[in-house]
C-alpha cells in the first residue's frame, strides 16, 4: 500500500500484461483473455454456439429453393391444362397422340416399338395386339402387364399368357393357346371347342371338318365320353359320324349310312360290344334299318325303313296261318 493506504495493485489478480493490453483496447478486457468455466462450457458448448442456437434463421433460409417457382409454374399448368380441356383441345391431342403420360414417355425414350410374340399356331399377330389392345400410342414405361396378361386370357382361343417388360422399347408375349378338339352343334350353329368344353370360335374354317362332332345341349363338356365311346366301338368306329347326348344323359350315335344307334345310360359299352357282334354275325347295319336301341340288355329294337317296313308286312299277309280252317 502507499502512504494514503491505497493498494498499489488491483485486488482482482490479472496476468502479466493484462493491464497493458487493456489500455491498448481502451479500457476493455481482451477477449482472448476471458475463458468460460468449464461448467458452461460442458453445458452448452461455447458461447458462439449458445448464441447461434438461441438466434432463429430467417423464414426465407428456412423454406426450400425454387418452391415459389414451382408454385408458379403448378398454378400456370392447371390453368392452362384447364382451358385446353374446355376447349376440347385436349381430346384432339390424345386422338392423335395418346394418353398424355404415354406421349410424355416416348418422348424420353420409352416408347413402345417392339412386340414379340411366341406360341401362336392358330391366331394372327394383328388378333392378338387388338385383343390386348397395344397400339402405337403406348408406352412401355405406363404399360400394365397384369392388365394384358388378363386381357389375353379372355380371348377363348388363349389358356394361359405371360407379358414381360424389355427396356427401353420392346414387349414380350408368349401365349398357350387352346387346342380345337371337337365341333359342337347347338341351336343350329356350329362351333369349334376345346378339350374342356369351351367354344373356340365359330365354325368357318374347313381344316376342322375332320374333327369329332358332337350334337345337343351340354354335349361340348361331355366331349371326352363322346370319344371314348368311339374308341369302344371297335372295328365300328370308323362308320360313326356323330354323336348326339339326350337330356343330357345319354348318347345316340350316327352312323355314316345314316342310321342311328341307340344307348343307354349305363353300360354303354357294352351295349357297344353287342352291335360289333351282330354286325359280324348278321351285318345289320347293311339291312333296310333306321334305328337300332341297344338300351334293353337283353333284346334289340330296329326300326325299319317305311320301304322295308312295307315289304314286311306283304310278306306277312302272304304267310299261310296256322289254325281252324286253314290247311298246314
Amino acid at each position: 500500500m502507499d502512504g494514503g493506504g491505497r493498494y498499489l495493485q488491483p485486488m482482482t489478480a490479472y496476468p502479466a500484461g493484462f493491464a497493458v493490453a487493456r489500455a491498448a483496447s481502451g479500457g476493455r478486457r481482451p477477449a482472448s483473455s476471458f475463458k468460460q468455466p468449464s461448467r458452461i462450457r460442458k453445458l452448452f458448448g461455447s458461447s458462439g454456439s449458445v448464441r447461434r442456437r438461441s438466434a432463429g434463421a430467417p423464414i426465407e433460409q428456412r423454406l426450400p429453393r425454387f418452391l415459389g417457382t414451382g408454385l408458379t409454374l403448378a398454378f400456370f399448368s392447371a390453368v392452362i391444362g384447364y382451358g385446353l380441356w374446355q376447349g376440347g383441345h385436349i381430346d384432339g391431342f390424345i386422338r392423335q397422340h395418346g394418353e398424355p403420360h404415354h406421349a410424355l414417355a416416348r418422348t424420353v425414350g420409352l416408347g413402345l416399338e417392339q412386340v414379340t410374340i411366341s406360341g401362336i399356331s392358330q391366331m394372327g399377330e394383328n388378333e392378338v395386339l387388338a385383343a390386348a389392345g397395344i397400339n402405337g400410342k403406348l408406352s412401355l414405361a405406363f404399360l400394365d402387364v397384369n392388365d394384358l396378361r388378363e386381357r389375353l386370357e379372355r380371348v377363348p382361343m388363349v389358356k394361359s399368357a405371360t407379358v414381360r417388360k424389355l427396356y427401353p422399347n420392346e414387349l414380350v408375349i408368349t401365349l398357350t393357346e387352346r387346342e380345337a378338339h371337337a365341333i359342337w352343334q347347338n341351336n343350329g350353329e356350329l362351333f369349334v371347342i376345346a378339350a374342356d368344353g369351351t367354344v373356340i370360335d365359330l365354325m368357318q374354317d374347313e381344316r376342322y371338318l375332320d374333327l369329332p362332332f358332337v350334337v345337343g345341349e351340354g354335349a361340348n363338356a361331355r366331349s371326352k365320353d363322346y370319344l371314348a365311346l368311339v374308341e369302344a366301338a371297335g372295328p365300328l368306329k370308323g362308320r360313326i359320324r356323330a354323336g348326339t347326348l339326350v337330356a343330357g344323359r345319354r348318347w345316340t350315335l350316327k352312323m355314316d349310312n345314316g342310321m342311328d344307334v341307340r344307348l343307354p345310360e349305363i353300360g354303354a359299352a357294352d351295349a357297344l360290344a353287342r352291335l360289333v357282334k351282330l354286325e359280324h354275325e348278321q351285318k345289320i347295319l347293311e339291312k333296310d334299318v333306321l334305328a337300332i336301341d341297344l338300351r334293353m340288355a337283353d333284346r334289340v329294337v330296329v326300326r325299319l325303313t317305311e320301304e322295308a317296313a312295307l315289304a314286311r308286312a306283304e310278306a306277312l299277309k302272304k304267310k299261310p296261318m296256322r289254325g281252324k280252317g286253314v290247311d298246314t
